[in-house]
């Protein structure tokens, strides 16, 4: 499955044919800022922010200044983050499997 973040955060499926499909309508709204966002990803994880850094093979640091506001995630990992929003399960056996 090709997937794509649109810039209005939608998430859409490319199919071979080059167009694209909604992959989740209804989704709610987005939190009121990136740091909101990185942590309601997280904690519906129900990972620690060690833990979750560990899942996603980043710095401990990245995520604690994401929900600090300090930075905010930005190109893949902000595509990251809404794939494990939208499907965790699949992202993290990917991710293990890597």
């Amino acid at each position: 499955m090709r997937v794509r973040l649109k810039a209005d955060g939608r998430l859409v499926e490319i199919l071979h044919d080059g167009s694209e499909r909604p992959i989740a309508a209804g989704v709610s709204a987005a939190p009121a800022t990136q740091a909101d966002y990185a942590r309601k990803v997280r904690m519906a994880t129900g990972l620690t922010q060690a833990a979750f850094a560990a899942r996603i093979k980043v710095p401990l640091e990245t995520v604690r200044n994401w929900e600090q506001g300090k930075r905010s995630p930005r190109g893949p990992a902000r595509t990251l983050l809404k794939l494990i929003e939208m499907a965790p399960e699949s992202v993290f056996a990917a991710l293990d499997a890597a």
